[in-house]
């Protein structure tokens, strides 16, 4: 059997290596909370395109100062954090992966206290450094601030920040571009009928809920290079069992977003709500993945508990998806695509010389 997992994968202009890709994980490691990226994240993006991934893709990176989840987020919304990005972007370049960046808006859970920190989950004051967090509605996130509800004028900033942060991103040379619309943030906010009240152009119909979504992919397209791929990540279920976004729902926008120019998807699910109960088995969200891949007819990526090489192989050889993203596992095993290559019989030729003598084989 010839293995999918490190079959290369084109998109647009861009070929993959592989399709062992780094999901993005938060850093909270921009300590003079200014949103630039620093040694950390060239550290932290290092070692997993050394470790032979096909992408790495950034952690949610703030559209503007009010879109981060925390104050030690980081960002790309002006011209410094671009410069510093590029440092990483080449490092990632020169082991032969690709690097994707997650553009973000962290909505009404934004200004929240550092990630694994006893604080965090709480909106974080101006008193303290903290700012006032948007949303389509003022509606809160369970045990966060109330946010301010958009107006007009405030949707229209969203758009061209999402917009001027994407011609940033490939100007620091990120091969994709991803629009972050999942776990409960600004644009999941849009989508999900339990955070969007509003009964004007952005709220109701599903037409409606996805508007502002669909002008960012339009924007984005516009501006980004037809070689550079652009991704969406969405929630695929909100896990509410009445009300709420629905795997059906997202497959709709998937296709409407591939229309207006989108590429690929990558399917994660919940963050709006809190204290609900979701179980927790390897690989549950592979299903809202084939659902998406189903019914819009497009490419995607699973991603949630996915853990050994012969998992994500039987859910490509499955056609469950097209992509695999990992993050814990990853955290675990920066090493973790080599292991794999062994325990599916793959010679890969892009060990780096240091690590070669190495026997994968153990634990």
């Amino acid at each position: 059997m010839t293995s999918l997992l490190f079959s290369p994968l084109t998109i647009r202009g861009v070929t993959f290596r592989n399709r062992v890709w780094v999901s993005p994980m938060c850093q909270y490691m921009c300590l003079d909370e200014d949103g630039m990226p620093n040694d950390w994240h060239l550290v932290n993006a290092g070692q997993y395109a050394a470790g032979g991934v096909g992408l790495f893709m950034a952690e949610a990176s703030g559209v503007s100062p009010e879109g981060r989840i925390t104050a030690e987020c980081a960002g790309i919304w002006n011209d410094a954090q671009r410069d510093r990005w590029k440092r990483v972007v080449d490092f990632v370049h020169s082991q032969g992966a690709m690097a994707g960046m997650q553009l973000a808006h962290a909505g009404r859970k934004a200004s929240d206290y550092r990630g694994f920190t006893a604080e965090a989950g709480k909106t974080k004051p101006v008193s303290e450094g903290g700012w006032i967090p948007v949303g389509p509605s003022a509606v809160a996130c369970p045990g966060l601030d109330v946010p301010h509800e958009l107006d007009h004028k405030g949707i229209n900033k969203v758009i061209s920040d999402f917009r001027d942060a994407a011609v940033r991103a490939v100007e620091a040379g990120f091969d994709v571009v991803e629009i972050h619309a999942a776990h409960g943030y600004l644009l999941h906010n849009f989508l999900s009928p339990l955070s969007n009240h509003r009964t004007d152009e952005y709220g109701g119909s599903l037409e409606n809920r996805a508007r502002v979504l669909l002008q960012i992919v339009e924007e984005i397209r516009s501006v980004i290079p037809d070689t550079t791929p652009l991704f969406i990540r969405f929630s695929g279920t909100d896990w509410v069992d009445d009300g709420g976004w629905t795997p059906e729902e997202t497959a709709q926008v998937a296709s409407w977003a591939a229309e207006k120019g989108a590429d690929f998807f990558d399917i994660s699910s919940g963050g709006l709500i809190r204290d609900i109960f979701i179980t927790v088995t390897p690989g549950y969200q592979v299903p809202l993945t084939e659902k998406v891949k189903e019914l819009a007819g497009v490419q995607a990526a699973a991603v949630g508990k996915i853990t050994t090489a012969e998992q994500a192989e039987t859910i490509l050889q499955e056609g469950r998806a097209d992509a695999i993203f990992m993050a814990r596992e990853f955290t675990r095993d920066p090493h973790w695509v080599f292991r794999a290559a062994h325990i599916l019989g793959e010679d890969v030729d892009y060990v780096p010389l240091s690590f070669r003598a190495s026997d994968w084989s153990l634990r």
